[in-house]
This record gives C-alpha cells, structure tokens and sequence, in this order.
C-alpha cells in the first residue's frame, strides 16, 4: 500500500531541512507518495535565497500516513506560534503512524503538545530549548521514541528519511535510495570537533532570536525566553 507522506512547508523554512528528505523518499518509488503542503500554493520564501511551493494545501490533506516537519531560525519560532498549523499537526498526528522532523522542527511538534514526555532531538544549538516543551532531549542523529521520529540538525533529515524508508519499504529499499541520491558523505575537514563547540555564545544567540521572533507572541516568548 502506498504511503502518503505530507512535508510541511512554511516561510523561512530551511530548505535542505526539506528538500533533503523529500528527495530520499521520491528515490523510491511506488511505496510513498509524497506531497508538500502549506495554507496555500503561494511560493514560500525559506531563509536562502530561494522559494518554495506546496503541491496542497492543509485543508486537502488531511489525513497523511507521515508527516515530516522541517525546520529554520525565525520561521521556525513563528511557525511555534501559528495555531492553524498547529492544529493541523494535532489532527495528522491521531492517525499518522509516524510524525517526523528535521533540525528546529520538533520545536514545532513541541509546540502542538506532540513531544510531552518522549525522547527528541534537534539542531545542537536549540536543544536545550526541547524540555520547555515537555521533551527529553538526546545527542543523537535521530531519534525514535513511539510514533514521533525526530532529527538533528539539517543534513541530519537525510539519514531520518532513510530510516522512514528502512521502516516501510524495508533494507534494500533504503540502501537503494541510498544508492540513488549517491549519500556517502566524505567532509573536506574531517568530521566536527564538538570539544572546540563554542555553545554558549551560541546559546546567546538562540535566546536573541527567540525575543525577536515572538516579539508579537508573549505567551510563547516568555515559555521559551530564559
């Protein structure tokens, strides 16, 4: 049976936090279905210099198999706010049998009341911000907890999606689409050293753009501002 798999697009989206994912499952073929859906078809801008469009809307989607959160900066923290989308992802997430992100879009999941009490991760720069929503954060590329799989940061959707396929379209399958889009990462520079992370600079950082994105949102501001 096809699986419909419905990506959540809204402005100032990371778009590899997407893109990465959707070009994973589209790898396989037949056993997934994958839209990317938004209040409207209007281009979305992401926080490069490129824009997006959904394929559907929210209100023609109702009832996805999984759906996979991406996530940005200042979009992200306004899409935390944005109850439509919210409900929408409370809705999906009474049938889905799986709820996904990448990178700051399991804030968005927490944001819905969809992370209380379960294990998650998310961009190493906005971890500390997952038990504000109730969650437990891992240092981990992806984690599975019940029926909600989340990923770190950004490259990180990549291996997520691969898991989704491993899950339902089995091991060859993965290692197919593996295949296909050719992932084998080798970094110029070696892995990152996370001994030399400066976190809390960064953790400043986050907290400034916390304030400036949910200026207009004091309730969340003042659940997420230290």
């Amino acid at each position: 049976m096809t699986k419909t798999i419905a990506f959540v697009l809204y402005p100032g989206l990371t778009a590899l936090d997407l893109v990465g994912p959707l070009t994973v499952t589209t790898a396989v073929g037949p056993e997934f279905r994958s839209v990317v859906l938004a209040h409207d078809l209007a281009p979305q801008p992401s926080d490069a210099p490129l824009h997006l469009s959904a394929t559907a809307t929210f209100d023609e989607v109702s009832a996805p198999d999984i759906v996979i959160v991406p996530g940005g900066m200042g979009g992200t923290f306004k899409a935390c706010a944005d109850e439509s989308l919210l409900a929408w992802l409370r809705q999906a997430s009474t049938t889905a049998e799986v709820m996904a992100s990448v990178c700051t879009g399991s804030l968005i999941l927490g944001a819905a009341g969809l992370l209380q009490g379960r294990r998650a991760t998310t961009h190493w720069g906005f971890r500390d911000l997952l038990p504000k929503f109730g969650a437990h954060p891992v240092d981990e590329r992806w984690v599975r907890d019940g029926n909600v799989l989340t990923a770190a940061g950004v490259s990180a959707g990549i291996d997520m999606a691969l898991q989704l396929v491993h899950l339902f379209a089995g091991e060859q399958a993965a290692r197919n689409a593996q295949l296909v889009i050719e992932y084998d990462p080798e970094p110029p520079l070696g892995g990152i050293d996370w001994s030399t992370v400066d976190r809390p600079s960064f953790a400043r950082l986050t907290q400034e753009l916390v304030r400036s994105s949910l200026a207009d949102h004091p309730e969340l501001l003042a659940r997420l501002a230290d």
